[in-house]
């Protein structure tokens, strides 16, 4: 399976900090918090509540559900809809969850 990448820009965007699982990662000023989780790496973000698989970032419009995870100490928030800021701090799912 080929892994999650950014296409090359131009100019380089502008960074910024944010917080993943206490980890504080640089990503790029604008991205959606589920490009910010590909980016490093973090595929599976969440158990599904029925079948218990690990669930990720899928549709990246808000339509599948699959990308939730805990942001500023909010679960259960869309992380395709959500735009990173400076400081923001994402958790994921527990170890285990197939990350």
């Amino acid at each position: 399976m080929a892994a999650f990448s950014r296409i090359a820009a131009a100019a380089e965007p502008a960074t910024l900090e944010i917080e993943i699982d206490s980890r504080r990662l640089p990503v790029p000023a604008g991205a959606s918090v589920a490009a910010a989780l590909l980016l490093h790496g973090r595929q599976a973000v969440h158990r599904a509540a029925v079948s218990g698989l690990p669930r990720g970032p899928y549709c990246m419009m808000g339509v599948c559900f699959d990308c939730l995870v805990e942001i500023d100490g909010r679960p259960g928030q869309q992380a395709c809809l959500a735009e990173v800021r400076p400081g923001m701090r994402i958790r994921v799912a527990p170890e285990g969850s197939g990350r």
